[in-house]
């Protein structure tokens, strides 16, 4: 609702370069989890495949804020849900999957029922930013709570799980200032852009733990191959 002033193309600059960053830090932290964790292991795919959403969406985010029409936004906001309800999904995979592939499978096929009738929704019936807000802070919060609870019942066991849980409490108190409303500083930083913007050393940070926990379940897959 903000006027912002613009920069070459860019009708929000800050915003735009902290959402390049963001794609930039993913595709660097993929390249360094590709390079470090073999295929062999176990998360190793969907690890992967939510780099690959996540970029997809910080893509998205950054031609949003680079030039906003009706299809940008719309496609920024839906990228936007898919890389959420995945982080939903990596969080089922580690935490559950590994051990009962079929409960997984199901609730791989609920979420991609959940996602096409949430883009049905926003895109026949009614572009609801409300209920969008809503819909993605709501499964934000799950997915903390998941991750968290987790986290406590292995953090003495798996040192590494210190830097998830640092990554999405982080995370869910940076989501607040979506919340915030005041008026840009300089007409060019925003509650959004300042959003986006600390958002990027936590994609470092969570990447970090995904390459550790990938390597450790590897070497636990050997380990109990070694001793059958």
């Amino acid at each position: 609702q903000w006027p912002f002033r613009r920069f070459l193309c860019f009708q929000e600059p800050a915003s735009a370069l902290a959402s390049f960053l963001n794609g930039l830090a993913s595709l660097v932290m993929l390249r360094r989890y590709r390079a470090a964790v073999p295929p062999a292991a176990p998360t190793y795919r969907t690890c992967t495949a939510f780099a690959g959403v996540s970029l997809n969406a910080w893509f998205w985010s950054t031609v949003f804020h680079t030039r906003d029409t009706a299809l940008t936004e719309k496609l920024d906001y839906f990228c936007a849900s898919a890389a959420v309800l995945h982080s939903v999904y990596l969080c089922c995979v580690r935490t559950l999957g590994l051990q009962r592939p079929a409960l997984i499978s199901i609730f791989r096929a609920f979420l991609l029922l959940f996602l096409t009738c949430h883009i049905s929704y926003l895109s026949l019936v009614r572009f609801d930013y409300g209920y969008n807000l809503a819909a993605n802070a709501a499964l934000g919060m799950l997915t903390v709570g998941w991750w968290l609870r987790w986290c406590l019942g292995h953090g003495r066991r798996l040192p590494h799980v210190w830097k998830c849980a640092a990554a999405v409490l982080l995370l869910q108190a940076l989501a607040l200032l979506e919340l915030l409303d005041f008026p840009p500083l300089l007409w060019v930083l925003d509650a959004h852009a300042l959003w986006h913007i600390g958002t990027i050393p936590l994609n470092v940070l969570f990447y970090s733990f995904l390459m550790d926990d990938s390597l450790y379940l590897l070497k636990a897959n050997s380990d109990l191959l070694k001793v059958d």
